[in-house]
């Protein structure tokens, strides 16, 4: 798992896929074939996440209750952000406004804490409510629960 935001240029596939930039899934999709291809060996199953974890906080920006429980202006400030979208995924890649950036706009802490606080947001936000919200991580997660384990 590697985050489509700030991803290294010399990424397998990425200039090309410039051309796909307007549609997101289509896009990650690609760079996930090419990485494959670029590995070269069938058992490996890419995932890019679009853009950067942090989107899968915007799932229920309620989660962040964990960091203060008197941050209600700022949670509504994250599920306004998630509300313009079709799913937390989409939240772009700008350099202003990536999910980390917005979610650091509300609780500079955060900045320092990405490591320890990303994790235990996501726990308490849980996996259900992030694969409902975040169909191509959802869609990934089904891939692997579908392979049959040898015997």
């Amino acid at each position: 798992m590697i985050d489509l935001y700030a991803i290294h240029p010399d990424f397998p596939g990425l200039a090309e896929s410039e051309s796909l930039r307007q549609n997101p899934i289509q896009r990650v999709e690609f760079l996930e074939q090419r990485f494959s291809e670029d590995i070269g060996d069938y058992r490996f199953i890419p995932y890019i996440q679009l853009h950067e974890y942090e989107a899968y906080l915007f799932a229920d920006p309620t989660c962040f209750e964990y960091l203060d429980a008197n941050c209600t202006k700022e949670i509504e400030a994250l599920k306004a952000i998630a509300n313009q979208y079709e799913t937390p995924e989409l939240i772009n890649d700008g350099q202003q406004t990536a999910p980390s950036k917005r979610i650091i706009a509300q609780f500079p802490d955060y900045e320092k804490s990405k490591p320890v606080f990303g994790p235990l947001l996501a726990e308490g936000t849980g996996l259900e409510v992030i694969r409902s919200r975040c169909p191509h991580f959802n869609a990934w997660l089904s891939w692997l629960e579908s392979i049959k384990q040898l015997p």
